[in-house]
C-alpha cells in the first residue's frame, strides 16, 4: 500500500482479511483509496496522490500491552483500573470480547474517534467469577498476540476451556502455544496440547506455593510479561529469567507494574 504512494497510475491489491490501519490513515489523510470488502479478502485501489500534507498524530495505546493490565486487574483482588486512550479498532478487540465472555468486567469508556480510528478508555475491575470458554475460532485473528494472557483467565476459570487453531501461535518470538502449556504446567495447571489447540482445566481457588523458575524461552516478551502476570495474582516464589525481552515491545511494563501496585485505585 505504502509502495502505491509513488507508484503512477492505480494500484490494485487483493489482500486477506486484516488489520485496516493502514486504509483508515489513508483516508484520513485524503489519499485516493477505494476499499471493497468480502468475505475472505479486501480489494484495495489506490490511484498514486499529487501530494501528502504533513500531520500531527499522536500514537493511541495499544490494546495488545494493555491486556496484561485488564488481565492483571481482573485476577487482583477488590481492584480498578482506568486505561486511558487506547486503540479499540474492531480488528484489535478480540481480546476483549474474549475476557467479557468468561466474566471479566471490562467497559469502554468515552468512545470517540480519532484520525479514524475508534478510541477509548477502558475500565477494569476485578471479577471473583470466572467461567471456561470454548473459544470461537473467529476471534483468534484480533486476539492473536493476547492468548498467552487469556490463558491465564482460562487458569482460574470454572470448567474447562478450548482453544482452535492456533497454530500461528507458535510461529511467533517463540512457539507460545507450547510455552504457554508449559507455564500453565509449572503452575499445577493440567492442559491438554495439541499441534493447534489446547485444553485447560481451570482452578478458580489455584494459590502456588511452590518456587518457579522461567528461563530459555528464547527471550519472548509476551512469555515474560504472562509469567509476570501469574506471580503477581497466583502467589508462589518465581524466578523469571531475561527480563531485558520487554524492550521489544514494552521497556517501561514494570515500571507501570510496580507504579500501579502502590495505587490506592
Amino acid at each position: 500500500m505504502f509502495a502505491a504512494l509513488n507508484a503512477l497510475g492505480t494500484t490494485f491489491i487483493k489482500a486477506k482479511k486484516s488489520r485496516n490501519h493502514s486504509e483508515l490513515l489513508f483516508k484520513h489523510l485524503k489519499i485516493p483509496i477505494k476499499v471493497k470488502k468480502t468475505k475472505k479478502f479486501d480489494f484495495i485501489d489506490i490511484k498514486k496522490p499529487k501530494k501528502i500534507n504533513a500531520f500531527n498524530y499522536q500514537i493511541p495505546g495499544d490494546i495488545s500491552s494493555g491486556a496484561f493490565f485488564m488481565v492483571l486487574t481482573t485476577l487482583a483482588k477488590d481492584s480498578r483500573l482506568l486505561i486511558k486512550n487506547v486503540n479499540i479498532n474492531p480488528s484489535r478487540i478480540g481480546v476483549v470480547t474474549i475476557l467479557k465472555k468468561m466474566g471479566a468486567k471490562i467497559i469502554f469508556k468515552n468512545q470517540r474517534n480519532y484520525r479514524g480510528e475508534k478510541i477509548s478508555d477502558i475500565l477494569i475491575k476485578s471479577s471473583k467469577k470466572l467461567k471456561a470458554i470454548n473459544c470461537p475460532t473467529y476471534l483468534n485473528s484480533s486476539a492473536i498476540d493476547e492468548f498467552l494472557v487469556i490463558f491465564l483467565i482460562a487458569a482460574k476459570a470454572k470448567g474447562v476451556s478450548y482453544f482452535r487453531n492456533l497454530s500461528e501461535l507458535n510461529q511467533k518470538e517463540s512457539p507460545r502455544l507450547i510455552w504457554g502449556s508449559k507455564i500453565l504446567n509449572m503452575m499445577g495447571i493440567k492442559t491438554d496440547l495439541t499441534k493447534d489447540s489446547i485444553k485447560i482445566y481451570g482452578q478458580p481457588n489455584l494459590e502456588i506455593t511452590k518456587p518457579i523458575i522461567v528461563n530459555n524461552y528464547l527471550k519472548d516478551h509476551r512469555v515474560f510479561m504472562m509469567s509476570a502476570i501469574a506471580a503477581l495474582t497466583c502467589g508462589g516464589h518465581w524466578t523469571i529469567f531475561d527480563k531485558d525481552s520487554i524492550n521489544t515491545s514494552f521497556p517501561s511494563f514494570l515500571k507501570i507494574v510496580k507504579d500501579i501496585s502502590h495505587s490506592s485505585t
